[in-house]
């Protein structure tokens, strides 16, 4: 089963049970995947939708941000629910033991040395963590192990 179909299956579970909260964050997250079908023409694929759902995963948490240093703990909340709904549809992601030994292969077979190279190994690790790590954590495990 795609994971358009997946998350359609799981819409309608929540409409049966009559699971608002979890129905509106699914309602979302279709009207995201369709938008981007017409907005390219393309009908998507697995990595395309999770990718779509990254982005709306990184907006909440930039939400979740936003409304915690404006101590509003309610929108929060609600936010952090919808984190968990979208993350349900993403693959495992990476342990950080993992993820280490990743950075480590690739700055090994680049030859980076320090932070001028970030870029560059940023750029090839990328591919090989796409929708199964947070880029931001990425980034900051390499800017460290570079500097």
């Amino acid at each position: 089963m795609t994971l358009k179909a997946s998350i359609s299956e799981d819409m309608k579970t929540a409409m049966r049970a009559k699971d608002s909260a979890r129905l509106g964050t699914i309602r979302l997250l279709q009207s995201a995947i369709k938008q981007r079908e017409v907005d390219e023409r393309i009908e998507l694929q697995d990595a395309d939708v999770i990718a779509v759902i990254e982005k709306m995963l990184k907006q909440r948490r930039d939400s979740i941000a936003a409304f915690e240093s404006a101590n509003r703990t309610d929108l929060a909340d609600i936010e952090k629910y919808e984190v968990t709904v979208l993350q349900t549809y993403m693959p495992k992601q990476l342990s950080d033991d993992e993820l280490n030994q990743i950075i480590t292969q690739v700055i090994a077979d680049s030859g980076a040395t320090g932070a001028k190279d970030m870029g560059k190994v940023v750029g090839l690790v990328k591919p090989l963590v796409a929708g199964v790590a947070d880029m931001g954590k990425v980034s900051g495990l390499i800017k460290a192990r570079l500097a």
